[in-house]
């Protein structure tokens, strides 16, 4: 049976994007933005600034103080946060359905007017918070980087993706506080924003609250490039190794994809989950159950719409195990599987995993408004939700076979290995 929850959408004069869906379930509302700026719009020399703004805009506006936007909400029974990433950044609320229109006039204010309160001495304080969340998530913490190497080793120097959300810091500390009102001015606009409310609200209800309160922020966006076209496979394996202090030698085996939106990304994940996506995959009953040399294997592939998408193994190595061996397991599996397609369970059991995840994601107001907004913003199509598992069904094994043999090659993997430097020291003491 096709899922049909319900998706009404508008577009109000000044081009913000609006989707309802009613959902009468219980007496509250999600109000989830997602704005079309994350890190691949970021120029050279300017990265980190979608994600500084994630902190920004809980700081203040022209008629809300700094941390009043956590206090009002959260003081009516609402929960709330915001994320950044490559292709969006996004702010989200849950409130009773007596707070929403509280949720709106916060939203309105910092979305229009959030430069009335953006001073230097808050430019700078979340500077700090920025960089302190730099050092307790990636510089201090066992493989912290790897994912940052893995976006530099697999796309190429100025692409969009190269460099991760969460920027470089120096260029944080060189921009001026009207770099940091340029970047706002020209990203965030209700014509760069889609506004899903997913809850207790009627379409029209919710359009003409979104209109009394968003309508009257000015179209104000920059006409965006068009996308880039198809990023091909490597052509020739890479490598990066990092010695450092880590529990256990740690292997990224990464590949470029196809864009987000396509049927053939479809397949190349349901490859992936045959290697390492699933409890039962291939790498999982291999090195971890039945050799051992291996603690844990998975895979999973992100979808991207700017040219590229990004699969990747990760494959934790035993004690005593080479690495060396685990990735020639790793290219058996990935010729294996070229050669021979997946088995029929294997094909039912991704396609299985892939409807439970999603009929989850769906029950949750909060991920379904998640989901709205992804793909009105990306895709300008919200039905996705009703029709996704529609094209997952559709995958089949010559479709999974030929994703494998034009994405999957072992020479267009890069490999991204954090060894564990204690064992150069103990081969070391052995020798002297």
């Amino acid at each position: 049976m096709p899922l049909d929850y319900p998706v009404h959408r508008r577009t109000l004069p000044n081009g913000l994007r609006v989707v309802v869906s009613p959902d009468h379930t219980v007496p509250n509302v999600t109000v989830n933005l997602w704005v079309g700026v994350g890190s691949r719009h970021e120029q050279a020399g300017r990265t980190g600034f979608a994600h500084l703004f994630e902190h920004l805009m809980f700081q203040g506006s022209r008629n809300v103080r700094s941390g009043e936007h956590f206090e009002a909400l959260m003081a009516e029974g609402g929960r709330l946060n915001a994320t950044t990433w490559f292709d969006r950044t996004n702010y989200f609320e849950t409130v009773p359905k007596g707070a929403l229109e509280l949720a709106l006039w916060l939203e309105a204010d910092r979305h229009g007017y959030l430069l009335d309160a953006l001073t230097q001495e808050n430019l700078d304080n979340q500077r700090d918070v920025v960089k302190e969340e730099k050092r307790q998530r990636y510089d201090n913490q066992p493989y912290g980087t790897a994912l940052i190497d893995v976006y530099a080793t697999v796309f190429p120097e100025g692409h969009p993706y190269h460099h991760p959300t969460i920027g470089s810091m120096e260029d944080l500390d060189a921009a001026d506080l009207e770099d940091v009102h340029a970047f706002f001015r020209r990203f965030y606009a209700p014509d760069n924003t889609v506004l899903t409310l997913c809850g207790d609200i009627e379409p029209e209800e919710g359009f003409a609250l979104v209109e009394r309160h968003l309508g009257g922020l000015d179209a104000r966006a920059q006409t965006p490039r068009p996308a880039l076209p198809q990023l091909e496979p490597l052509t020739a394996p890479v490598r990066v190794e990092r010695r450092e202090q880590v529990p256990n030698d740690r292997l990224h085996v990464a590949f470029r994809l196809p864009v987000d939106g396509t049927d053939e990304l479809v397949a190349a994940t349901v490859a992936l989950d045959c290697l390492g996506g699933l409890s039962t995959s291939r790498l999982v009953r291999r090195l971890v159950r039945r050799e051992q040399s291996a603690v844990g294997a998975h895979a999973t592939a992100w979808g991207f719409v700017d040219g590229v998408s990004l699969g990747f193994v990760v494959i934790d190595a035993a004690p005593d195990a080479d690495p060396a061996d685990l990735e020639a397991a790793l290219l058996e599996e990935l010729e294996r599987l070229a050669a021979d397609g997946p088995t029929e369970a294997e094909l039912e059991a991704s396609i299985a995993q892939s409807e439970r995840a999603w009929l989850s994601a769906l029950a949750s107001q909060e991920e379904r408004a998640d989901l709205l907004s992804r793909y009105t913003l990306l895709h300008d199509d919200p039905e996705i939700v009703n029709t996704h598992l529609d094209t997952v069904r559709a995958v089949t094994a010559e479709r999974v076979m030929e994703a494998t043999r034009r994405w999957l090659r072992p020479e267009s993997r890069a490999v991204v290995a954090y060894l564990d430097a204690a064992d150069d020291a103990e081969s070391t003491e052995a020798v002297a």
